[in-house]
């Protein structure tokens, strides 16, 4: 059955792809706006660009694709786009990972304006705690861009911005929802200028979400588990202020949080178990950018993100339980046009990250980095060069380039190409935990090169990549005969190589997005497929306004996976979502989450939600109509 629905979804992109060319004549009835089509973005080279510039496959999940699809948080709306996988142990809130083209949770950076908030201890980041009602826009940035970020960009970059107040006068909003397994959801916001001219201006938005849940962990596959449901309780707030004092300088404030519990069950426990964790992540940044000169811009960042976990069993804080990490960093970027289309870049960081555990006492690690780049267009030639070097306290330094080419056949088709490197520093405990830890620990390695083609008009974006990754210094667990002990070691190797595809556009007034992913992700060392890795998993969804109506049909599909001796079947969901609006500021909102009821799993042994139905009223100021 889901191979049937596999080939039904790439027939789709593939259909999708085409359409472009032939139907630019919906482009005005389209609702998808242009520049929602090839918005400007950030993330692909630390500088300003359209997205259709972009050397690297980067995609963009805007504000109203958010709204639209009425996503709950950023792991629902991040397991629709092109070369993402996740796997999440339950429901909301439970521990979730992300591979990026196949590269592990802690092989992929995520960025909250602009900030780490990774745990030092793990590595990975808490992106199942994070709302979908507090983010403005994601972009995400597939492949090795070690030579922009340093460390943990092997599958690529997922930045996450924050709802803002720039361009409107000061608006509030507000909504609740609820729907299956007893959710309840309230968020409200107020943002905007506070002057005419702009220079000025604010987004403050809080929320907070509980829900009963339902059992996480199958209890014929694993008997000494809780049976009980898993509730989920979620806090969030996040600001910016930010002022305009000339035309050419500016600075700012952002400030994100969110606190959240959820309960999670213990496969090796006892049925009668209570297990919860406290979790918080915060991101805070403080930012002044300006020209120096007409043509040199410089921007001095100061930042701190924290992730913290604590742990209870039964009421007691287990042992260990605790595990915190902030990351405080310093970062300079200077920008320099030196001619029209040509631009250097050079910047200096400086990062300290710090971990409070009581599970051993590591020291400081500290991390020293400057980077250069330079991007320039000759014509239909586009050339992006990046070269980083990072120095770290405990175990030496890293250096990592990227070379991209792109040339542009006519104004809508151009050919991309790319080579890099990229590394991941080992994690506190791939460092430190007691009889694990192995200090003499050297980063994970990986290269990369890729090919692809892009297509963009006014109906569409779409590109086609081809890509090979290898990895090398992986670490693991290896057999130590003299401590008795399984210590870290480098001594693993991967290759996943793929084709991916994403397609945004607009059809006949219908807004449209696709995405399809062919890849064979391989352990190279013990000559098997990557755990929880499908070979081939896409996505489709589609929006259409009808007067105050609007609906939507959302399909996201994956092949069979294979978790230690178990083969996890492939799956096929589909959801739906519809609007009212009821007037010009209130709309009344419902979805439909796994429609036909579909039973799988994304690790083993823990359940996945079952059809659920969920209902929102919306309210939106509007400035007043004159």
């Amino acid at each position: 059955m889901h191979r049937a629905a596999m080939g039904a979804l790439a027939g789709a992109l593939v259909g999708a792809a085409a359409g472009p060319v032939w139907a630019q004549g919906d482009a005005q009835a389209a609702g998808t706006s242009v520049g929602e089509l090839n918005p400007t973005v950030v993330t692909a080279s630390r500088s300003e660009q359209k997205l259709a510039d972009a050397l690297p496959h980067t995609t963009v999940i805007s504000r109203a694709d958010i709204e639209r699809s009425q996503a709950p948080d950023a792991v629902s709306l991040l397991r629709r786009e092109a070369g993402i996988e996740i796997a999440q142990a339950g429901g909301p809130g439970a521990a979730a990972s992300l591979f990026m083209r196949g590269a592990g949770s802690n092989q992929t950076l995520i960025l909250i304006d602009g900030v780490r908030v990774s745990s030092g201890t793990t590595g990975t980041t808490q992106i199942e705690q994070l709302m979908a009602d507090q983010i403005d826009h994601i972009e995400i940035v597939r492949g090795n861009v070690s030579a922009l970020y340093g460390s943990d960009a092997i599958g690529g970059v997922v930045q996450i911005f924050t709802r803002n107040g720039r361009g409107h006068a000061p608006l509030a909003n507000a909504e609740i929802e609820y729907g299956a397994r007893n959710t309840k959801r309230a968020q409200a916001g107020i943002s905007g200028q506070l002057d005419e001219r702009g220079d000025t201006s604010f987004a403050l938005s809080v929320s907070a979400l509980k829900t009963t849940g339902f059992s996480s962990i199958n209890p014929q596959q694993a008997p000494n588990a809780n049976p009980n449901d898993n509730a989920y309780a979620n806090r969030s707030v996040s600001a910016q202020l930010q002022h305009r004092f000339s035309a050419d300088w500016q600075a700012g404030l952002t400030w994100f949080q969110t606190w959240s519990t959820v309960s999670y069950d213990n496969a090796f426990g006892a049925p009668t178990d209570d297990n919860e964790s406290h979790n918080q992540v915060r991101a805070m940044s403080a930012y002044v950018d300006g020209k120096l000169t007409p043509d040199w811009k410089t921007r001095l960042t100061l930042s701190q993100g924290d992730d913290k976990n604590l742990n209870f069993t039964n009421g007691q804080v287990q042992e260990p339980g605790r595990f915190n990490t902030r990351n405080r960093q310093a970062s300079w970027q200077n920008d320099w046009a030196f001619l029209p289309d040509q631009m250097l870049k050079v910047g200096f960081e400086h990062l300290d990250q710090t971990i409070d555990t009581d599970a051993y006492s590591p020291p400081t690690r500290r991390v020293a980095s400057g980077y250069i780049g330079y991007e320039g267009k000759f014509g239909r030639h586009q050339l992006q060069l990046n070269l980083r070097r990072d120095r770290y306290s405990d175990f030496g330094g890293a250096s990592s380039y990227y070379a991209g080419y792109g040339f542009a056949f006519n104004p809508q088709w151009k050919a991309v190409a790319s080579v890099s490197n990229a590394f991941r520093a080992p994690s506190f405990n791939e460092l430190y935990y007691p009889f694990f830890g192995n200090p003499n620990l050297q980063p994970e390695k990986a290269r990369s090169v890729e090919g692809g083609v892009e297509y963009q008009s006014t109906v569409g974006l779409v590109r086609m990549t081809a890509f090979e990754t290898d990895y090398s210094n992986l670490i693991t667990s290896v057999f130590d005969p003299v401590s008795g002990n399984f210590l870290a070691a480098n001594v693993n190797r991967a290759r996943v190589n793929g084709l991916e595809t994403s397609w945004r556009g607009t059809l006949h007034g219908v807004d449209v997005r696709a995405s399809f992913t062919i890849q064979n992700p391989q352990d190279l060392s013990a000559n098997r497929l990557l755990a929880r890795h499908a070979r081939h998993f896409g996505s489709v969804s589609a929006y259409k306004s009808f007067g105050p109506f609007s609906a939507g049909i959302e399909w996201n599909a994956a092949g069979e996976r294979q978790d230690s001796a178990r083969t996890l079947g492939g799956y096929g969901l589909l959801n739906l979502t519809g609007r009212y609006q009821i007037t010009r500021d209130w709309a009344l909102s419902a979805r439909v989450e796994n429609l036909l009821n579909k039973n799988y799993q994304l690790i083993a042994p823990y359940n996945t939600a079952s059809r659920g139905v969920f209902f929102t009223l919306s309210w939106q100021q509007h400035a007043p109509q004159r």
